[in-house]
């Protein structure tokens, strides 16, 4: 049978739709001298797409409010508002569109003078509203590089075509700006830490199973990936009004200290129907230690904070002496252990750690001591080769504890590659459906070829001056022996030399046979 194409005149589905006018935003945006790549590019449609939709999500409200015959009180107000100064095709263009947009103070699209958009929306931190906050902090931290306001016009006018309101389309996009986040995780090549693998984010959202009525942190939150599946998988759990609301205002926090992945995680959760983001825009660590107190603590965390980054003495002063380290997963690892709640019910966390943090002496070690003595360190997933591939090689664990009571024993689990793999690779990654095995014995687990379980008496060791030592990096029992691939010329000779020893033990037998023969 022949194959069905669509004809130019049929209806397009909503995605077809939407993901005609993102790729029409990125044609247009390449003619644009002051965008040099995706890392531009993704970051301009963002906070377009940010006004379009904060100006849809005001008229329903609008709306509402006059149904209900009370007043309204916009969060942007008039002429900054996108129906007036984007929402025509033939609006403001060109050098006076840029000046708009750019200067402190302008000529604004109704004529009179005062402050340009960017310094207008970035002054709103003084308003009463969360929302008002959110747009300061995202507004405060950015920069319009575009430098043809003509170019950004046509961005514009396409933008102007998604309909925020509208449920379906505000599904789609979310995907799509998923696929965008991606795109723009490849683009940024060794600064792309703040993407998080989808499979990995959704396997341990579901493990941990955060139960709505608690509150969620990711403190070094990215582009908001946890956050995001967090709200998913809380949604799902929405029967009343109340549930709604506890959703909306008192279940998901996150920091993230760099502008452009807050930007994104901004529009991100406001994408998957989180309405005003509770995202810290500062350093999570700025905090001393010893001062985060009970009203500061948590009862979930998910993460999968940097590797390899380098905080400034400042920052390293807010932990304890011997505990201070330039590796900013451990920075962040000691916040999370003392941002989880104690009472009434022990807080647990999920943490993506480098291989070093289950095996390195010195700081990491005497983490690991602090984890299992005062923490139930229960379980490690191993994850394989090139998870985070092409963009780090790095090993790495997922660790899950809680603050129930100190650690007896830990289950190890390791995630095997699927069969005739040996890693992952940009064009075949992980899939989440190889966390199905380890999911299902999650809930009844038992030892396995991919899973064992170790007492922490066996691990703790004496080492110099009778100090405690803890090594977590411990293999797989069960696993057979790897299989070892030499050159050929290499394996030839080894094969000779193990002949060559098993003729001198044969002949020392013989000789020991013919003495006893004597």
């Amino acid at each position: 049978m022949a194959k069905r194409t669509k004809k130019s005149n049929e209806p397009k589905t909503t995605a077809e739709r939407l993901g005609s006018v993102i790729k029409s935003c990125r044609q247009i945006m390449r003619k644009d001298k002051g965008l040099s790549g995706d890392l531009d590019r993704l970051p301009l449609l963002t906070w377009v797409m940010f006004l379009k939709f904060l100006d849809d999500l005001e008229q329903i409200e609008e709306s509402r409010a006059k149904m209900r015959g009370s007043k309204y009180r916009p969060t942007i107000e008039s002429p900054y508002r996108w129906r007036e100064w984007a929402a025509q095709e033939n609006g403001v263009t060109g050098p006076e569109l840029i000046a708009f947009i750019n200067q402190e103070e302008a000529t604004r699209p109704d004529g009179t003078k005062g402050p340009g958009l960017f310094a207008y929306l970035s002054g709103l931190h003084n308003g009463p509203t969360s929302r008002k906050r959110v747009i300061a902090s995202v507004f405060s931290r950015l920069t319009n590089r575009i430098q043809s306001g003509y170019i950004l016009r046509d961005v514009i006018n396409q933008v102007t075509s998604i309909h925020f309101d509208a449920q379906d389309e505000l599904f789609t996009l979310g995907h799509l700006y998923e696929s965008m986040l991606r795109e723009m995780r490849d683009a940024a090549g060794d600064s792309g830490e703040f993407y998080t693998p989808r499979p990995v984010v959704r396997f341990m959202v579901e493990a941990l199973n955060p139960r709505l009525g608690e509150t969620i942190l990711d403190p070094a939150c990215g582009t908001g990936g946890f956050l995001v599946e967090t709200f998913n998988h809380l949604g799902k759990q929405v029967k009343t009004v109340e549930d709604r609301r506890v959703l909306q205002e008192q279940s998901i926090y996150g920091g993230e200290a760099k502008p452009l992945p807050y930007l994104l995680c901004q529009m991100n959760l406001l994408l998957h129907g989180l309405e005003a983001p509770q995202i810290d825009p500062e350093n999570s660590l700025r905090f001393p230690l010893n001062e985060i107190g009970d009203r500061d603590r948590v009862d979930v965390i998910l993460t999968n904070p940097p590797f390899g980054g380098e905080e400034e003495r400042g920052i390293l002063n807010n932990f304890p002496e011997d505990k201070q380290t330039t590796e900013t997963a451990l920075l962040f690892l000691q916040l999370i252990m003392r941002k989880l709640k104690r009472s009434p019910k022990p807080g647990r966390a999920a943490v993506v750690v480098p291989n070093g943090a289950l095996s390195n002496p010195g700081v990491p070690d005497r983490l690991r001591l602090e984890l299992v003595s005062q923490f139930n360190l229960h379980t490690i997933v191993r994850l394989p080769n090139g998870v985070f591939s092409p963009y780090t090689p790095i090993p790495t664990n997922i660790l899950f504890f809680d603050r129930s009571a100190s650690t007896e024993s830990m289950w190890f689990y390791e995630l095997p590659l699927p069969d005739g793999r040996k890693n992952y690779t940009k064009t075949k990654p992980l899939q989440f459906e190889e966390f199905s095995v380890c999911l299902k014995w999650w809930v009844k687990r038992k030892e396995t070829a991919h899973a064992w379980k170790v007492k922490i008496a066996d691990l703790l060791k004496s080492g110099n001056g009778n100090a405690l030592s803890c090594n977590l990096d411990i293999r797989n029992p069960n696993a057979d022996e790897p299989l070892e691939h030499l050159p050929p010329d290499q394996l030839t000779d080894r094969i000779l030399t193990r002949e060559h020893e098993v003729i001198s033990i044969m002949e020392e037998i013989k000789e020991l046979l013919e003495g006893l023969g004597r």
